[in-house]
């Protein structure tokens, strides 16, 4: 490539990158899933549009995998753990049962109303049978939910691209209409346990080193923490194993340890996977052929009902039936199954493998997933009011922040006051918080104020709190706790756990 190309080449990149951006802030303010107006840059600006062309599908599918190893590592990095480890069964039987579940569900509907091959079915139930872990980390955590049930899903998107990849493989490479179940189990737990064990070592590995090693500037921080993700990613996939599963789990590790500069490192995270989603979504956009996409439009709503209506309610209702979740919850569950980049990148590995109607099939799943991430993005909140699933809390929650200051060994915290909460007039002595954490400059109205015991909090204050490592926590909940419930939390039986009693709905 010479300069004059690299010039144009990135001046493209850019373009479309500010394109994507703006389209994200466009989205977000009429309520339409991201993905969406990502994919319609992409389509504008291929072929048949403004004319940059794109038809590498091999390309497609090793960038489309990498992004999608960013886009895990920043949902693992992300997800409290408090808020999935006891949900780590049921997601777990909804990424394996369930995956299996819905594949045969909508196969069957692709075969017996389409009049598709058994092959060709079970191929295309398997590519979508997927929840896309993208478009479900940036819709529900707008939502006002109980975090064990966002939690769940989020568990379960995380967990499912590595069967459903192995799904997708084998069926793109079997010559009969069924493979052999045997090989095919044995071949997932490996996949799923080597996979999830280097994960958590690599991210164990990464957290020991971050803590005891110290770099020369704040911005390696966030970069290593993320090259730890990436890092478990490819040697998972080196040895076989499934690298998604190992760049979510090496993500939950490191974020729930306690890192420097944490939230330096939450906000580059969330920066690289809003990066890759935006590359992974316009390079799709730019791979299908528009004018081919007509004749997807019937099969791609009959798979996508057969799927949205039974297979994946179906799955949801078997898999949840041993862990006594409300069936509100399980509604919800199965309304909030989106679909979005990784059913799309599936779809290259058929074409990559020429899989007779694979191009047939990546248009059929193209369509899918824009009607259907169109009708279920936009209707959650909705299904979630009517289903009494929103929790009233949610938006008085503070926002605690930590960076160390590694001469003192101590943490400085970030606290911000919302509208609502009921730190809203504690004064700080009130506060009781462990000693010696102490409350240090108080920032109201833009002016800052050294604060004394008898100062009294308002909404809005933003908070500079000095804790030491070991009582950090304890501070945390302590303000988590009167932020809920006031001055009397303690004595009202609230402890400022991340999930506050009463906070799931029950059906």
């Amino acid at each position: 490539m010479t300069l004059p190309e690299l010039y144009v080449t990135l001046l493209i990149a850019g373009t479309v990158l500010l394109a994507s951006i703006a389209a994200a802030r466009t989205a977000h303010r009429v309520g339409l899933p991201s993905l969406l107006l990502f994919l319609a840059v992409g389509i504008v600006a291929g072929e048949d549009g403004l004319g940059l062309a794109f038809d590498d599908v091999q390309l497609a599918q090793a960038l489309g995998t990498a992004a999608l190893a960013v886009i895990l590592v920043e949902g693992g990095l992300t997800t409290q753990w408090s808020d999935v480890r006891r949900l780590v069964a049921p997601a777990g039987v909804l990424a394996t049962v369930g995956v299996f579940l819905s594949v045969l569900v909508t196969a069957a509907g692709a075969h017996f109303l389409l009049g598709l091959d058994w092959n060709v079915a079970l191929l295309l139930g398997a590519i979508v049978s997927s929840t896309d872990s993208a478009a479900v980390f940036s819709v529900l955590r707008a939502l006002p939910l109980p975090r064990k049930l966002t939690g769940l899903v989020e568990a379960e998107s995380g967990f499912n691209d590595a069967p459903t990849i192995i799904l997708v493989l084998v069926f793109s490479t079997t010559t009969s209409d069924v493979p052999a179940i045997g090989p095919l189990f044995g071949n997932l737990l490996f996949q799923l346990a080597v996979g999830g064990t280097l994960g958590v070592l690599i991210g164990l590995l990464g957290a020991v080193a971050l803590r005891h090693i110290a770099l020369p500037a704040t911005g390696l921080y966030p970069l290593a923490t993320v090259g730890f993700g990436i890092t478990a990613f490819a040697a998972a996939g080196a040895v076989g194993a499934s690298g998604i599963i190992a760049a979510y789990l090496s993500g939950l590790v490191l974020g729930n340890s306690q890192l420097p500069h944490r939230a330096a490192t939450r906000s580059f995270a969330e920066g690289a996977g809003w990066l890759a989603q935006i590359g992974l979504f316009v390079m799709l956009g730019l791979l299908v052929d528009p004018s081919e996409l007509s004749r997807a439009i019937l099969p791609a709503l009959v798979v996508g009902l057969v799927l949205l209506l039974v297979a994946r309610p179906v799955s949801v209702l078997l898999c949840l039936l041993p862990f006594r979740i409300p069936l509100r919850q399980q509604a919800f569950i199965s309304w909030a199954g989106l679909r979005g980049a990784v059913p799309i990148v599936l779809t290259t590995f058929p074409v990559v493998e020429d899989v007779p109607h694979a191009r047939e099939i990546l248009n059929i799943v193209f369509v899918l997933v824009a009607l259907f991430t169109l009708l279920q993005g936009p209707t959650l909140p909705a299904v979630a009011r009517r289903l009494g699933l929103v929790r009233p809390d949610a938006l008085r929650e503070i926002q605690v922040e930590a960076a160390p200051l590694d001469v003192l060994d101590a943490d400085l915290l970030t606290v911000s006051i919302p509208e609502g909460s009921q730190l809203h007039g504690v004064a700080v002595f009130e506060l009781r918080l462990p000693h010696p954490t102490v409350v240090t400059l108080i920032v109201r109205e833009g002016a800052t104020l050294v604060p004394d015991r008898d100062t009294v909090l308002r909404a809005g204050d933003e908070l500079l709190l000095i804790a030491t490592p070991e009582t950090r926590e304890d501070a945390e909940r302590r303000l988590r706790a009167i932020g809920r419930r006031g001055k009397l939390a303690r004595w009202l039986g609230e402890h400022g756990t991340p999930e506050p009693e009463g906070t799931v709905t029950s059906g």
